[in-house]
């Protein structure tokens, strides 16, 4: 389930993981994730996930907000505005959610669910999602966490936060 399309096509495959070193970096900054939300035995990133062979089938007939800690979500390229809606509804009940896209920084879910919801991290730093090639397009780290939504640059290789707004260095607490 998690994961980017990588090639075009109805058939493309959406099952890429999130390579392990930008995992280590999640947890460095934001602290362990303790549940993943959309994937399967060969893709999760916690032990505990929802997807096929996981705790539950489908993602979306769950609640999140139970679930303690920091949750994962890369979900399917594909379709992500019903992702980040769930997203927006489980944090305002409390879920702390990293959801981890492409930097759709003009389309309607962003400004709908990710914007007024969440921080975004732009992430300076193309990702590898199948271990050869650089995924082509930006991506972002949207933490949904009930505070105030705020914008930085996560160059997350050196792991440094930086604000758009004159190049301080923020750093925010897990």
């Amino acid at each position: 389930m998690t994961g980017p399309r990588v090639t075009s096509g109805a058939d493309s495959k959406q099952t890429y993981a999130t390579p392990p070193e930008f995992i280590a970096a999640v947890e460095r900054r934001f602290g362990p994730i303790c549940f993943d939300l959309a994937a399967d035995a060969t893709n999760a990133k916690h032990a505990r996930w929802y997807g096929p062979g996981g705790e539950a089938e489908d993602s979306f007939q769950q609640r999140w907000h139970p679930l303690r800690g920091l949750l994962f979500l890369n979900p399917p390229f594909g379709g992500i505005a019903p992702w980040a809606r769930k997203c927006a509804v489980e944090s305002a009940s409390g879920a702390k959610i990293a959801l981890l896209v492409p930097a759709s920084v003009g389309s309607v879910w962003f400004r709908d669910h990710v914007a007024p919801h969440a921080d975004t991290y732009l992430l300076n730093g193309r990702i590898s999602f199948d271990g050869v090639g650089l995924y082509p397009r930006d991506c972002m780290l949207a933490l949904y966490r009930g505070s105030t939504p705020s914008i930085g640059m996560w160059d997350w290789k050196r792991d440094t936060i930086y604000s758009p707004w004159g190049g301080s260095i923020v750093t925010p607490t897990p």
